[in-house]
């Protein structure tokens, strides 16, 4: 059962970040970007490679909440409320 969660979650996060990386990448060149006022030093490879982990961490985030959030709670799981 876990291991079909983790693919649940970690799946469509990896889309995500595929997804962000293209719309992010399509705009920003990294030669562009700056780090508290510096040229940002490491290489184009080393900059898509660390923000595609970054997206997909937060998208595992997302995810992993959201998996969460959607199991059934204790008590009455019929997704109606007795008033």
């Amino acid at each position: 059962m876990a291991s079909r969660l983790l693919i649940l979650v970690a799946w469509p996060a990896f889309l995500a970040a595929c997804v962000l990386e293209v719309l992010v990448f399509a705009v920003v060149d990294p030669h562009d970007l700056h780090w508290f006022g510096l040229p940002f030093a490491p290489s184009r490879q080393a900059v898509y490679s660390g923000a595609f982990l970054i997206f997909w961490l937060v998208a595992i985030g997302a995810s992993a909440l959201t998996a969460l959030l959607a199991r059934p709670g204790n008590g009455d799981s019929s997704g109606t409320r007795a008033d």
